[in-house]
């Protein structure tokens, strides 16, 4: 794996957040959103890739790897957009191409709808969250049965704390049992950086578990939705096709965009960019004409 050439921190709603960076600082910028449970340096193999053409930027997101947990566990998506918006501004990027996965896809959605002109290309990977039938049964709930069940589930994992391991050996038994398929030098660096070390030397991997929840203050779906008619970059939106989530070519989300090709990679889940690595680079460096 490649280590990052810099790594240094950045400011955003009073919250110190972590960053890396990859390649010439001098070359067309290109940032990487990881997703929930994630970390910036999940990207190292993808980074190493795309630092031959690119300055490739990554970051932990609030109550991820080395960046600030907030202090009551309410992550709403949009503050995550908020802190890419800090990010891109501190580093005063101009027109960029964004890369997001699963949270991170949404997120980088989000953005390029807000703001359409700074984008120059946009991959987002699996990211446009629920299905559609996910959502009608979601609805079809009363509101007062939904909103007692965030606050249940708010509870809940307000209450719990992170899990601790006794080292580095433990927590890699537990991502190899979790992702047996993927190759040990893999499963050793996503590990490796993908834990802290506690004051008793123990280990706990690096997220908030707080931070798991939906929160009922978000935009509304056709908000979001709306966002996706507003992007006009060229827009590849990638799916596993082992994986749970919906393909948007058949669910009929795809036809809210003005510049997507919808793309499945075959024996892949949810993590498709580790699961087949060098299809989907090869897809990569073809979209973004690299």
């Amino acid at each position: 794996m490649t280590a990052p050439n810099r790594l240094d921190t950045f400011s955003s709603q009073r919250l110190t957040l972590s960053y890396a960076e990859w390649g010439d600082p001098s070359a067309p910028p290109l940032v990487l959103v990881h997703g929930g449970r994630d970390q910036k340096r999940s990207w190292d193999r993808v980074a190493a890739r795309l630092a031959k053409t690119y300055r490739v930027i990554a970051f932990d997101l609030r109550g991820h790897g080395e960046s600030d947990w907030v202090s009551d566990g309410d992550y709403g998506v949009m503050d995550h957009v908020f802190d890419l918006t800090s990010l891109v501004d501190m580093l005063e990027l101009g027109r960029f191409t964004l890369l997001g996965h699963s949270l991170g896809g949404n997120i980088t959605l989000r953005f390029t709808g807000l703001f359409p002109d700074r984008i120059e290309k946009l991959i987002a990977i699996e990211g446009l969250g629920p299905s559609p039938k996910m959502l009608v049964e979601r609805q079809s709930q009363p509101l007062t049965d939904r909103l007692g069940n965030w606050i249940e589930q708010r509870r809940s994992l307000s209450a719990r704390a992170p899990r601790v391991m006794k080292d580095l050996a433990e927590a890699e038994g537990r991502m190899k049992a979790a992702f047996s398929h993927l190759p040990d030098d893999l499963i050793h660096h996503l590990t490796e950086t993908g834990i802290k070390t506690n004051s008793d030397g123990t280990v706990s991997w690096a997220y908030d578990p707080a931070g798991m929840g939906r929160s009922p203050a978000d935009i509304t779906h056709d908000d979001f939705v709306e966002l996706w008619t507003k992007i006009t970059c060229p827009t590849w939106l990638v799916y596993g096709a082992s994986s749970w989530a919906s393909n948007p070519a058949e669910d009929g989300r795809a036809r809210h965009f003005q510049n997507a090709t919808v793309t499945l990679i075959e024996e892949a889940g949810h993590w498709l960019h580790h699961d087949q690595f060098d299809d989907f680079m090869d897809q990569l460096d073809s979209f973004l004409g690299s």
